[in-house]
């Protein structure tokens, strides 16, 4: 079963960027759809961005413009970039990977997260 692995959170002021990264333990090559996900402390966890195998992107509508979802598939990683950043994007940031099936699409993993923080 495919792990992942967040990296690249941290602390950042408003308007600034960080770079997340998603690493998997095997070929990302098949799967499906390759997702970010963010929980706020209080709240429940959101979709943020998707990536299909074709690279066809889709975001929130909150950080349409502001954040770039991209994959490599001969890295086996999967990427956020969060620019233009606002303290309401504050959350633990999680990579997600999805089959699809028959119409349906299911998740096969979830990484651990990586908490982003924006305040001055």
């Amino acid at each position: 079963q495919v792990q992942l692995v967040e990296s690249g959170g941290g602390l950042v002021q408003p308007g600034g960027s960080l770079h997340l990264s998603c690493a998997a333990s095997e070929s990302i090559f098949s799967i499906d759809l390759m997702g970010w996900y963010r929980q706020a402390p209080g709240k429940q966890r959101e979709w943020v961005a998707s990536i299909t195998r074709g690279g066809s992107t889709n975001y929130a509508d909150s950080v349409k413009g502001r954040f770039t979802i991209s994959r490599d598939n001969a890295k086996n990683t999967v990427y956020l970039q969060l620019s233009s950043l606002k303290p309401e994007d504050t959350a633990v940031y999680y990579c997600n990977a999805r089959r699809s099936s028959g119409g349906l699409s299911y998740t096969i993993a979830w990484g651990q997260g990586t908490q982003v923080t924006v305040s001055s």
